[in-house]
C-alpha cells in the first residue's frame, strides 16, 4: 500500500498530462474543423450539398406530432447548436431584433434593417425564403454574403457537425435549421452590431426562437397560413406568433382583429413582456412632409410603422442618441393595450424608409410595352393587398399610345393553400390570359441549384398547375358562361406530363378566360413576352410553343399590344424564378 502511495505523485502527474493532452487535442480538432473546408469547393458544391438537407414530408409530420411541446424542437435545435461549437449563451452577444407575423414580417425586417444601417451600424439580416440565390437569406449591411463567404462558412459548419455526430443523433439538421445556425456563426464571426432575425414559420416552435434575450420583438399582421403546423384558427396562430415574447423584453404589434389581439395580450401578461400597439404611420407624418416608402402598396404602411418602433426601441435600449423627439398627440388606444410612443422620425429614419428595397414584394419592372408586377403574396389577405396595389398601379401608369392593352396573370401556389380562394380574389383584375407553371426556371435541373426542391416530384407540381387552371376556369365559367364550341381538353393523367413543354387548354374554355399551363417559368415567359423584353434572352423556343389555338391567337395579340401588364403572384419561389430570368445580374 505504501509503495502505491509513493507512486501517487507520478500517477497524478500522468493524469494531469492526460487531461492537458485531451484539451489540446480538442482545441486542435476544433481548429482543424474550422479550417478544413475545401478551398477549391465551389459555391455550387455547397448549395448542392445544402439541398440534400431539405425538409421531407416525414419531418413535417414529426413537427406536427411535436407541436404540443415546443421544448422538444428547441432542445433539438440547442443540441445542433452545441455540436456546431456554439452555446445558447453565445447568442446573447448578438443584439437581436426578432420579428414574426403572417404577412409583412419580411418587409418590416427590411425597413428596420435599412433604418439602422443609416445610423452607421453594421447590420446582419436573416430572412427566408430566398428569391434567386440561397445566400440572400444571410445579409450583412443589406447585401447577401458573397459566394466565397457562404462557401467558407457552409463547409466549416458542415464539417464540424460531421465530426461531432454520434450514434444517438442525426448528423445534420434539416435545411432551415442548418441555415439558421450558419447565420448565427456568420453574424458572430463578422462582428455585426445587430442582427434582424425573421421567424421562419410561427414563432413558438420556430428554430429562431432559441434566442433567449432579443433586444426587442415585433409581430406584423396576422392571418391564416400553415394551418397544419400552426393551427386552423387565427387565435391558434396568434398563440404561435406570441411564442417569441420574452420576460422583460419590449414587444410591438400592429392593429389586429380583437380575438388574436386578446391572445397576444394574454401571452404577454403571462410572460411579463411589455406589449405595445403601434400607432398608424399617419401619426408620424407632417402635412408638408409625408413619409415616402421604398416599398409600394398601402399595406406597407403598417409594416413601416412597426419598423419605426422596433428601430427606435433598439436605439434607445443601446443608449444611442438621435432616436426622435416625442410628439404631442391625442391618440389613445381603445384596445386595452398601451400605445407605442409617437415621435418625430429622424433623418436616418425617413431616409431608411425611403431607401428600403425588398425584391419580389410589390415590385415593378418596366420594359417598353411590357410591365412586370411582382408580388410574392400567398395568403388571402396578402393577395387582397396585392390586387389593390396592382389595380391602382395599372390605372396610374401612363399609356404609351392608344393601342390594345393585354393583362396576363402568371400564377402558382405551393403547399396546402386554398388556391381556389386565392384565384377568386384575382378575378376582378380582368386578366385576358391566366398562365400557370411550376416554380422551376427550366425543366432541366442544370443551373437550378438554388431553386431545387427535393420534397416534391415534377409530376406533383405539374398536376398542381393543372388543378389551379381547372379552378380558374370554373370561376370564370360561373362568371361568364361557357363557350360550347371548344373541344374538351385531355383528361388529367391521360398523357405524359414530361417533356420540354406542357401546354394545356381549358376544358371547356369559358368566355374571356383563356388559360394555359407551361412546364417551367422560362417557357411561360417566352410566350408572354413574345421577344419584346430586351433583358430576357431565352433559349430557342421549344417546338409546339404555339401549337394550341389559344397560345397561337394569344401570341398575335401580345405581339401587337401597345401595353402588356403581367402580374406574377401566388408564390415567392415563382417570383424568384421570374426575377432570375428577367434580371440575370441577380444570379451573378
Amino acid at each position: 500500500m505504501r509503495e502505491l502511495w509513493r507512486l501517487w505523485p507520478i500517477y497524478s502527474l500522468c493524469l494531469k498530462g492526460l487531461k492537458l493532452w485531451f484539451k489540446v487535442s480538442m482545441i486542435c480538432r476544433r481548429i482543424s474543423t474550422y479550417l478544413s473546408w475545401d478551398e477549391n469547393a465551389s459555391f455550387e458544391d455547397a448549395v448542392r450539398t445544402l439541398n440534400t438537407l431539405q425538409t421531407n414530408a416525414g419531418f413535417l409530420e414529426q413537427i406536427k406530432r411535436e407541436r404540443g411541446d415546443p421544448q422538444v424542437q428547441l432542445e433539438a435545435m440547442k443540441h445542433y447548436l452545441i455540436r456546431s461549437g456554439l452555446q445558447v449563451e453565445d447568442l446573447d452577444q448578438l443584439k437581436i431584433i426578432h420579428v414574426t407575423g403572417t404577412k409583412g414580417k419580411g418587409s418590416t425586417c427590411a425597413f428596420t434593417e435599412r433604418i439602422l444601417r443609416g445610423y452607421g451600424l453594421k447590420t446582419g439580416f436573416y430572412s427566408s425564403p430566398h428569391l434567386v440565390q440561397v445566400r440572400e437569406r444571410i445579409r450583412i449591411n443589406g447585401e447577401p454574403i458573397s459566394p466565397e463567404l457562404f462557401t467558407k462558412y457552409f463547409w466549416r459548419l458542415y464539417n464540424r457537425l460531421e465530426e461531432t455526430k454520434d450514434g444517438s443523433c442525426v448528423s445534420m439538421p434539416p435545411y432551415f435549421r442548418f441555415l439558421t445556425i450558419m447565420a448565427f456563426h456568420v453574424f458572430l464571426q463578422e462582428k455585426v452590431d445587430l442582427a434582424v432575425v425573421e421567424v421562419g414559420i410561427g414563432g413558438a416552435y420556430d428554430c429562431t426562437n432559441i434566442v433567449r434575450k432579443p433586444v426587442v420583438c415585433g409581430i406584423s399582421s396576422l392571418g391564416i397560413d400553415h394551418v397544419s403546423i400552426l393551427g386552423d384558427t387565427i387565435e391558434k396562430i396568434a398563440w404561435q406568433k406570441g411564442g417569441i415574447f420574452k420576460p422583460g423584453v419590449p414587444a410591438f404589434t400592429v392593429s389586429q382583429p380583437d380575438s388574436p389581439l386578446e391572445v397576444l395580450k394574454d401571452q404577454a401578461r403571462k410572460l411579463m413582456c411589455p406589449l405595445y400597439l403601434c400607432p398608424p404611420l399617419e401619426a408620424f407624418e407632417e402635412e408638408a412632409q409625408p413619409l415616402h416608402l421604398g416599398l409600394a402598396g398601402d399595406h406597407q404602411r403598417s409594416n413601416a410603422a412597426l419598423a419605426l418602433q422596433l428601430a427606435r426601441c433598439w436605439l434607445q435600449q443601446q443608449g444611442h442618441k438621435g432616436i426622435g423627439e416625442m410628439k404631442a398627440t391625442r391618440l389613445t388606444s381603445r384596445r386595452a393595450l398601451p400605445l407605442a410612443p409617437v415621435f418625430h422620425p429622424t433623418l436616418p429614419m425617413k431616409q431608411g424608409l425611403q431607401d428600403t428595397e425588398w425584391l419580389g414584394r410589390t415590385q415593378m419592372l418596366r420594359r417598353g410595352a411590357l410591365t412586370w408586377y411582382l408580388d410574392g403574396a400567398h395568403t388571402t389577405s396578402s393577395i387582397q393587398a396585392g390586387v389593390r396595389w396592382f389595380r391602382r398601379a395599372v390605372l396610374n401608369q401612363e399609356k404609351l399610345n392608344n393601342g390594345p392593352e393585354v393583362r396576363v396573370l402568371l400564377f402558382n401556389a405551393t403547399g396546402e393553400r386554398d388556391t381556389a380562394a386565392l384565384l377568386k380574389l384575382l378575378q376582378p383584375c380582368q386578366f385576358d390570359y391566366a398562365v400557370f407553371c411550376p416554380n422551376l426556371t427550366e425543366v432541366s435541373p442544370v443551373g437550378n441549384a438554388d431553386q431545387q426542391n427535393f420534397t416534391v416530384t415534377l409530376d406533383h407540381v405539374l398536376t398542381r398547375c393543372l388543378e389551379n387552371q381547372k379552378q380558374w376556369n370554373r370561376l370564370a365559367e360561373e362568371k361568364a358562361g361557357v363557350d360550347p364550341w371548344l373541344a374538351q381538353a385531355p383528361e388529367l393523367g391521360s398523357g405524359p406530363l414530361h417533356g420540354p413543354l406542357l401546354l394545356v387548354p381549358p376544358a371547356p374554355r369559358p368566355l374571356n378566360a383563356n388559360s394555359l399551363v407551361f412546364s417551367c417559368i422560362s417557357h411561360a415567359l417566352q410566350w408572354i413576352s413574345q421577344g419584346r423584353d430586351p433583358h430576357f434572352q431565352p433559349p430557342t423556343p421549344p417546338r409546339g410553343l404555339h401549337s394550341h389555338p389559344v397560345a397561337s391567337s394569344g401570341a398575335v395579340l401580345l405581339k401587337e399590344a401597345s401595353s402588356i401588364q403581367v402580374l406574377v403572384t401566388g408564390s415567392l419561389h415563382l417570383v424568384g424564378g421570374v426575377l432570375k430570368l428577367l434580371d440575370p445580374a441577380l444570379s451573378q
